[in-house]
């Protein structure tokens, strides 16, 4: 048994809050990593954390996003899955990451989303979507919904998952730092 990294994060800021009234949930971005420290983390959100209009697809750099947004929370949880999905996984996300510049954040999309109604515009997506449309290619199912549609929720409501952190990106860090240390343990004691 292989599993996934699905980090959830809670970022201040005008969008941000558009997205708590809505969704009603702290956590309002998600990233799907192949590693329990984040090391190797996608989504699809801001390119600069400082700039929220320019967005895309995106490998995630704590050390970007600590300067950004120092009192960022996060909650890092694991899925399982098999050897094969996760290799498959792990191949489309460094394929798309190589031509991240042709996959764009789905402004259109979202009016349909707040809606209810299914829509994909070519390389078009949110943070959810992008990783439930990649699972769902892989047999994993987030949601009995279409892809567009899938929320931070959604990923928060799903109960094959396990919580391993929640706290500020800072003490993710400072653990990270210590794993590196003293060993595989130290990362998710409380």
């Amino acid at each position: 048994m292989e599993y996934l990294y699905i980090a959830f994060v809670d970022t201040p800021g005008f969008f941000a809050a558009m997205i708590h009234r809505n969704l009603k949930q702290k956590y309002i971005h998600v990233v799907i990593s192949l590693d329990e420290n984040l090391n190797e983390a996608y989504s699809f959100g801001r390119r600069n954390p400082s700039i929220p209009l320019l967005a895309g697809f995106e490998r995630e750099e704590s050390d970007k996003i600590i300067k950004a947004f120092p009192t960022a929370d996060y909650m890092v949880c694991r899925m399982k899955c098999t050897k094969e999905q996760k290799e498959r996984i792990a191949e489309r996300l460094r394929n798309d990451y190589k031509k991240r510049r042709s996959y764009h954040y789905a402004v259109l999309g979202l009016p349909f989303l707040v809606a209810g109604y299914p829509f994909y515009q070519k390389n078009h997506y949110t943070c959810s979507s992008y990783i439930a449309r990649i699972l769902e290619e892989n047999n994993i199912f987030i949601a009995k919904k279409h892809f567009s549609l899938v929320t931070p929720k959604d990923f928060y409501l799903y109960e094959d998952k396990e919580v391993l952190f929640e706290g500020s990106l800072s003490e993710l860090i400072e653990k990270r730092n210590r794993k590196e240390r003293y060993g595989l343990e130290a990362l998710y004691e409380h």
